[in-house]
């Protein structure tokens, strides 16, 4: 009988802590087998909840410390449903000075919440299409990064901004 009790009082307790985040719209990872390949997109398809709000939209990234880069630079696409692309080239840093790398997270694995877009406001109904690749590069080498190491998650996220 006490068993039970304290099974439901768990199973209540992951209940709680997973709707505390009211400002998620959309939250979606994609996992990266091995390597992330230069020509390789993670494709996200978003059907927003309506077009009258604004939200703020961000990219997760996942990486352990075989990442051996202070940055990281990604090229982000927008597709609308009528057809209208927006491409950004975005660049984000991802060590301190002395090499530890920014993020959450106490294992060698970090979680990087990084900023795309904000106040967006969805205007055409229909889905969305969001593709994202890395554009890494090393300093004096004209070719890119063929396969980025130590990347394990490539996330999409939307927010509600009201909720703050």
């Amino acid at each position: 009988m006490l068993q039970n009790r304290v099974l439901l009082f768990f199973i209540m307790f992951s209940f709680v802590l997973a709707s505390c985040d009211s400002n998620r719209v959309f939250d979606t990872y994609k996992s990266i087998p091995n390597k992330w390949h230069k020509d390789s997109i993670v494709t996200f398809k978003i059907t927003p909840p309506d077009s009258t709000n604004a939200y703020n939209l961000f990219v997760n990234f996942r990486n352990t410390n075989a990442y051996k880069y202070n940055n990281l630079f990604l090229i982000v696409e927008m597709v609308f449903p009528h057809g209208k692309t927006v491409k950004d080239t975005l660049e984000y840093k991802m060590a301190e000075p002395n090499g530890k790398l920014l993020g959450a997270g106490y294992t060698d694995v970090k979680e990087n919440k990084l900023w795309y877009k904000e106040q967006v406001i969805f205007k055409e109904a229909g889905e969305y299409t969001v593709n994202i690749q890395h554009a890494m590069r090393e300093n004096g080498k004209v070719n890119g990064v063929i396969e980025l190491e130590g990347v394990t998650d490539i996330g999409f996220r939307i927010e509600n901004i009201n909720n703050k």
